[in-house]
C-alpha cells in the first residue's frame, strides 16, 4: 500500500495546476511531484497520536513574542491576508513578526512531500497553507509534518462544518479554515427577464426545475444557463456534495458502483446538456470567456469564480447570486456545496506551536477586523461570526445591490462535509471520464465500474 500512496501522490502532479480561490482553472488544484517509491511513507499510515500538539490552554499562556514563517501563494489574496493578520495580532503583541514567504502550492507540495519522505522536518516552516482537497491525502500519507490543533484553543465550532472537514482525520483538527469556496449560482438577470423569469425562480429550487427554468431562457434568447469545461468534473463533485455524497466510504474504500447519488448527478448533467441548457467549451478561458462575454446566461461554482463575472464592468447591476438547485428523489438532497479553498496547517517543525496557535485563534479563528480588511481582496471567510460584520453586510452595486459576503458566508454554514482522502483526485479523473463516455453513448453502470476499477487499481485493491 506504500508504494501505491506515493505513486497516487506522483500522479497527482499530472493533472491540473490550479488554485481554488479564482484562480486558473478554479477549484481542480492538484500536487506536486513525489520522490521515488523507495522513500514512501509507511504502510497504511495514519496520523500520530503523539505528534507535538499545543496544550489546551496554550492559547492563553503565549505571551506573542516572536516570529513565525508562514508559506502561501498569491500575494494579492493569500499574502496580503498573512501581512493583514500580522497587523490585527501586533495591536495586542508588538513584538511579533511573521516571516511570509511566497510558496507556490505545488512547490509547497513537493518541499512537504520531500521532507516527510526524507525524514528531515527542519526544512518545513512554521505555518503553510494547504489546498482543502489535499488535506487529508497529505496528513494520512505523511502523519509527522501537521500538528495536531484539537486542543489548541481554536475555537472550530465557529467555522462552516462543510469546510472544517477537509482537515480533520480521525476526529482531530489539523487546519485552520481560510477562504470560502461555498457554491454559488450566478445569473444575468437581464437575460431571466427576458424569459419572464427573475432569481426568485432560482433561489431554493430543484435541478429538475432548474432544467425547466433553463429551456425558457435559452427560447427567449438564444443562451444556454451554464457552461462547463469538458473532460472536468467541478460541476459533478459540487452536485455531490450538496447530498454530502463522496467518492470514497469512510474506511477509504471507493464509492462508485451502488453510489445511487452519483449515478443520479451523472444523469441529471447528461439531461442539461442534451436539451442545450448546457454546453461545454474546451477550456478554462473559454469557460470564463463564456461567462463575462455573455455567451451564456450564469454559471454554477465556487464564490471565488464572481471575481472574473466582476471583470465585465460594463455589465454591472446585471447579475445576482443565490444557492444551487438541489437533487431531485436524493436522500440529503441540498442546495448548498463547496469547490475550492484553502486551511492553514502548522508544522510539528515549529518551535512554538503555543504561538503559531495563539496567533491563528486570535486572527483567522478570531478577528472580524481581520476579514473587514481582506474582504476587498476578495477574500470571504467561512468563519461565521465574520457575516454579522458592516463591511459583509455591504450592498454590492454589481450585483444588484445584494448583500453578497453575508449571504455567502451563510451558505457556507449549511454545506454538507464530504470525504477526500489519499486517492481524491484520481477518483474524480475517473468519474470525469465516466461522465464523458456516458454523455457520448455509453453504458452509465458499466462506466461506473470502469470508474471504479481504476481507482481500485490505483489504490492497489
Amino acid at each position: 500500500m506504500k508504494r501505491k500512496i506515493l505513486a497516487a501522490l506522483l500522479a497527482s502532479t499530472m493533472i491540473l495546476s490550479l488554485v481554488g480561490c479564482g484562480g486558473n482553472g478554479g477549484a481542480a488544484s492538484t500536487d506536486s511531484a513525489a520522490p521515488t517509491e523507495d522513500a514512501a511513507p509507511a504502510e497504511d499510515a495514519a496520523p500520530a497520536d503523539d505528534a507535538a500538539a499545543p496544550a489546551d490552554d496554550a492559547a492563553a499562556s503565549t505571551s506573542g513574542a516572536g516570529e513565525l514563517t508562514v508559506w502561501c501563494w498569491d500575494p494579492a489574496f493569500n499574502l496580503n491576508a498573512m501581512y493583514e493578520a500580522e497587523k490585527v495580532y501586533q495591536k495586542d503583541h508588538p513584538d511579533f513578526k511573521l516571516n511570509v514567504v511566497e510558496t507556490p502550492w505545488d512547490d509547497i507540495q513537493t518541499k512537504i512531500t520531500t521532507a516527510a519522505t526524507s525524514g528531515d522536518l527542519s526544512t518545513l516552516p512554521d505555518i503553510f497553507l494547504m489546498q482543502d482537497n489535499a488535506f487529508q491525502k497529505n496528513v494520512i500519507s505523511f502523519p509527522d509534518v501537521c500538528a495536531d490543533l484539537t486542543n489548541s484553543g481554536i475555537d472550530f465550532s465557529q467555522f462552516a462544518a462543510g469546510k472544517t472537514a477537509y482537515s480533520v482525520i480521525d476526529g482531530k483538527n489539523y487546519g485552520v479554515p481560510f477562504d470560502n469556496g461555498a457554491v454559488v449560482a450566478c445569473y444575468r438577470t437581464d437575460y431571466l427577464e427576458q424569459a419572464g423569469l427573475t432569481v426568485d425562480d432560482f433561489t431554493d429550487i430543484t435541478f429538475d426545475q432548474y432544467l425547466e427554468n433553463g429551456k425558457k431562457v435559452l427560447e427567449a434568447t438564444g443562451k444556454p444557463l451554464i457552461s462547463m469545461q469538458a473532460g472536468e468534473c467541478d460541476l459533478i463533485m459540487m452536485m455531490m456534495q450538496s447530498a454530502g455524497s463522496s467518492l470514497f466510504n469512510e474506511d477509504g474504500t471507493a464509492n462508485i458502483v451502488g453510489n445511487d447519488t452519483l449515478k443520479t448527478v451523472m444523469e441529471t448533467y447528461k439531461s442539461l446538456k442534451d436539451a442545450g441548457v448546457l454546453v461545454e467549451v474546451n477550456s478554462w478561458d473559454e469557460y470564463v470567456g463564456s461567462i463575462v462575454s455573455g455567451d451564456v446566461a450564469g454559471t454554477i461554482n465556487g464564490c471565488w469564480i464572481m471575481a472574473s463575472i466582476q471583470t465585465a464592468e460594463d455589465q454591472s447591476g446585471n447579475w445576482a447570486i443565490t444557492n444551487m438547485p438541489s437533487l431531485v428523489g436524493v436522500s440529503g438532497a441540498t442546495n448548498y456545496s463547496n469547490n475550492g479553498g484553502s486551511s492553514w496547517a502548522v508544522t510539528t517543525n515549529c518551535k512554538d506551536q503555543a504561538l503559531a496557535a495563539d496567533f491563528l485563534a486570535s486572527t483567522f479563528a478570531g478577528s472580524t477586523e481581520l476579514y473587514d480588511n481582506i474582504l476587498p481582496s476578495g477574500a470571504l471567510a467561512t468563519w461565521a461570526p465574520a457575516g454579522d460584520s458592516d463591511a459583509y453586510g455591504a450592498p454590492s452595486d454589481f450585483f444588484g445591490g445584494d448583500a453578497v459576503s453575508a449571504k455567502i458566508v451563510d451558505f457556507s454554514t449549511k454545506v454538507p462535509s464530504n470525504i477526500t482522502g489519499v486517492y481524491y483526485y484520481e477518483a474524480r479523473n475517473a468519474v470525469a471520464t465516466a461522465i464523458t463516455n456516458y454523455i457520448n453513448g455509453a453504458d452509465i453502470d458499466a462506466e461506473m465500474q470502469t470508474a471504479a476499477d481504476t481507482v481500485n487499481f490505483n489504490m492497489g485493491q
